[in-house]
């Protein structure tokens, strides 16, 4: 029942996430959301993000942030990380990934998506079929409408790290 919402990885963040892995999978695309996925909500990119990307981009990926937040929000933080975006996406709605795609000239096949939100990131990724992995938020301050989502996202937690063993 649950499984629709299920990632196909979970990270304690995604600073630890060995992407060289991923591009020697065959992946060469990487969507991200960018508030409690990349920096704490809110927050303009930060040294760390912007390490990452420098790497990425290096490694060969091509990026792009998916974000459901306003234009000027997404492009200041892509004003340091100088990657594709898409603002508004409509997470979990298909449109804002398509968009993505389009963006970055990619396939489904090919493409990873990381977030932090079961009912938004993860769930839009896996209906059009792109791998999902979901990372813990960065910060457990967050607004009121994400705070109660996060209520039915620990029960189908619960059961995605029993079911993979990750909890006893």
């Amino acid at each position: 029942m649950f499984k629709t919402f299920y990632p196909k990885e979970y990270y304690s963040s995604t600073y630890v996430i060995d992407f060289r892995k991923y591009y020697d999978m065959g992946f060469r695309t990487i969507l991200f959301d960018i508030d409690n996925t990349l920096v704490t909500h809110g927050a303009p990119a930060n040294k760390k993000a912007i390490r990452l990307f420098e790497r990425l981009k290096t490694i060969g990926f091509k990026i792009c942030l998916v974000s459901n937040n306003k234009e000027p929000r997404v492009a200041s933080f892509n004003a340091k990380v100088k990657a594709d975006y898409v603002y508004k996406a409509g997470k979990p709605l298909k449109k804002g990934y398509l968009a993505a795609l389009d963006k970055t000239s990619s396939d489904i096949e090919h493409t990873l998506f990381v977030g932090d939100q079961l009912f938004t990131d993860l769930w839009g990724a896996n209906k059009l079929g792109i791998y999902s992995i979901l990372v813990k938020p960065i910060d457990k301050h967050e607004e009121i409408q994400i705070i109660l989502k996060r209520i039915p996202e620990k029960l189908i937690l619960f059961f995605y790290l029993r079911k993979h063993k990750l909890i006893k």
